[in-house]
């Protein structure tokens, strides 16, 4: 127990310590760790959880990453794209629902030129200017990113997946390296996004010490959102019999990243509500404030698969949101329709 109050007080540790909390924990011990994780976000937002709409508007990716269902070179998958039209279609019933945050994400696709992107994010901008607008759509140069920036954007996430050279070599294919997804990162923070980060837990040889490392360069980074998922295998990939990564694990993650960083906003991921029926509500009691329900078109929502039977249906849908706040409630929480920024001491 004092290993976990070292945490929230000090928001650092030493590496043996880390291995500890994340290796060792006795039951009591990851239960004390998950109450004051969610101590700590009601401190900070109260027994709220912010929604974003999310609208995965293409499919398509250039790159060929390991683990990805979309990745360039799996022919089973049924591409799309969403024109302008339809992204704007998806905020119109996203807005009406209450959502006042839109997250735009795609594969890599280098079909949507610059200006046409830049574009969409104005249109949105000036229909919609109460809203925030989130932008998941990999690696890009620097000029790219201001010019996104400049149309109207808030946010950017992009997961770095691991901070370790061998270990990110292997989950992706030569000509890829994590140097770059670093720069990305420091690109977009230099910039003035509202910047995301995070990690894939129990991806294919990942071991402790890469968590550590993640950790650490994390808490370098201190970035104003941070994803903490566990990896999911798809059945079109060279991952496709790997393992899934643990849910205790994710969910200590995420209870340490809370106590690290007590103003980030951190989604209870929908890999977790895939992994286990109750894995969203119980990223939101390891202290997770922010949940992303699915705005893309139904026709679309089942071709967006990053990994096997993925949640986007059900409660994972932005037409649910009265079934959501049933669910929040009976844990003790409720939906919060503000924009949720970040209000820490670097608030953009």
């Amino acid at each position: 127990m004092k290993l976990i109050d070292k945490l929230r007080n000090k928001r650092h540790l030493e590496d043996y310590e880390y291995e500890y909390l994340l290796t060792k924990l006795s039951d009591n011990e990851k239960a004390y760790l998950f109450e004051q994780a969610r101590a700590v976000a009601q401190e900070n937002f109260g027994n709220k959880v912010f929604i974003r709409g999310l609208i995965e508007f293409s499919n398509y990716c250039k790159n060929n990453c390991y683990y990805c269902g979309i990745r360039r070179d799996n022919e089973k998958v049924e591409r799309y794209r969403l024109n302008k039209e339809d992204v704007l279609e998806c905020c119109q019933t996203g807005y009406q629902l209450g959502f006042r945050t839109f997250v735009l994400q795609s594969g890599e696709d280098d079909s949507y030129r610059v200006n046409e992107m830049s574009d969409i994010i104005r249109t949105i901008r000036d229909k919609y200017p109460d809203c925030a607008i989130t932008l998941s759509m990999g690696e890009k140069d620097k000029h790219t990113y201001e010019q996104y920036f400049h149309a109207g954007a808030n946010r950017y996430l992009l997961r770095h997946e691991s901070i370790n050279e061998k270990h990110y070599a292997s989950l992706h294919p030569e000509g890829m390296h994590i140097q770059t997804r670093v720069q990305c990162l420091k690109d977009l923070k230099e910039i003035g996004f509202q910047t995301g980060s995070g990690i894939m837990v129990g991806s294919p040889k990942q071991t402790t010490q890469n968590l550590i490392e993640d950790i650490k360069f994390l808490e370098e980074l201190s970035p104003e959102m941070i994803g903490i998922g566990p990896y999911l295998p798809h059945e079109d990939t060279p991952f496709k019999e790997e393992a899934k990564g643990s849910m205790d694990t994710t969910l200590i993650l995420l209870a340490i990243m809370r106590l690290m960083h007590p103003q980030a906003l951190i989604p209870s991921t929908t890999a977790l509500a895939t992994i286990d029926p109750t894995g969203r509500d119980q990223g939101i009691l390891a202290g997770a404030n922010v949940v992303m329900p699915n705005l893309s078109p139904l026709t679309m929502r089942k071709k967006y698969q990053l990994y096997n039977d993925k949640a986007c249906m059900d409660d994972e849908a932005a037409e649910s949101l009265d079934s959501l706040n049933k669910r929040l409630e009976k844990i003790g929480y409720t939906i919060s329709y503000d924009r949720g920024d970040f209000k820490g001491e670097k608030d953009v």
